[in-house]
């Protein structure tokens, strides 16, 4: 793993613990009268979410005086994720069942960014930036998941019943898992061969990856994102969001494939028509870009 990876490791360790700790302390000195989850208030999210901000503002500045240039922008972006993790496992197992789901997306939302940044430290470390987590990764997804949490604090306030339908948020929770299972399933996989970005040059060392779960679909990373995308929305019960994120990723995923597969036909030539033609994307109605 590169020294960065590793640094963004023990920064997003330390975050968790920190303000894990500290966040379950503090509902055990606070809250020892509350024995069951029904009877918890709105007052211990209150508390979590005031706790974990100023335990977060603290830590990027003492961040930003210990550390500079790349290491800062590490270090910054594990921190803020994993006092978020932390926040978010707080919320799923002491606040009210109200705020279940949303405990859920945040925890999954930590995880599946910072996982990004992991992996890419160990599959090409020598493209690891701040910016392998992905969490600017365009305007369009930063705008959506804005979105998404409006229309959830808004549901939350007109209709607190919705956000109580926990089947549906347990299928949304299905879907992040198993999305990120086969998200990085994939990019182990393809190890050096993956890119977050699609490739304009062949490398010298990149090779047609067909083997373990891409003899299934031509795109699993890009099947993995899809349905952990829907998943969230899902999870939150946000029914507008889910629509919309639907038809958004679908969108992009066209799209994309489109795009990549005319570089891998580039670089691949007949390998690539022969592997296209024996193995779907795996993607729903999304065929990619087809020579015949």
């Amino acid at each position: 793993m590169h020294l960065h990876g590793k640094i963004g490791c023990f920064s997003f360790v330390v975050a968790f613990l920190l303000n894990l700790i500290i966040l379950v302390a503090t509902f055990h000195l606070h809250s020892p009268e509350l024995s069951h989850r029904e009877e918890k208030s709105t007052i211990g999210f209150h508390y979590a979410t005031v706790i974990s901000f100023v335990f977060l503002i603290i830590s990027c500045l003492l961040s930003r005086i210990c550390c500079q240039g790349q290491i800062y922008e590490i270090v910054w972006r594990s921190v803020l994720l994993g006092s978020c993790q932390a926040f978010g496992i707080t919320v799923t197992s002491y606040c009210s069942t109200n705020y279940l789901s949303l405990g859920w997306y945040i925890s999954v939302m930590s995880f599946f960014h910072f996982s990004e940044f992991v992996v890419t430290s160990v599959i090409r470390p020598q493209n690891l930036t701040s910016e392998s987590f992905l969490l600017n990764h365009s305007k369009a997804y930063g705008i959506a998941a804005l979105v998404s949490w409006v229309e959830y604090w808004t549901e939350l306030w007109l209709f607190p019943g919705l956000k109580k339908s926990y089947w549906i948020s347990g299928i949304g929770l299905f879907l992040c898992i198993g999305g990120e299972i086969v998200r990085k399933t994939a990019m182990l996989t393809a190890f050096h061969n993956f890119d977050h970005l699609i490739r304009t040059q062949r490398e010298e060392h990149h090779q047609l990856v067909t083997g373990g779960i891409y003899s299934l679909c031509r795109h699993p990373s890009y099947v993995g994102w899809f349905y952990w995308s829907i998943g969230t929305q899902i999870m939150l019960c946000n029914p507008l969001c889910s629509v919309a994120y639907l038809i958004a990723s679908w969108k992009f995923f066209n799209e994309r494939v489109f795009e990549e597969e005319v570089t891998l036909l580039n670089f691949f030539g007949k390998e690539y028509v022969a592997y296209q033609s024996k193995v779907p994307t795996g993607l729903p109605f999304i065929h990619g870009y087809n020579i015949n």
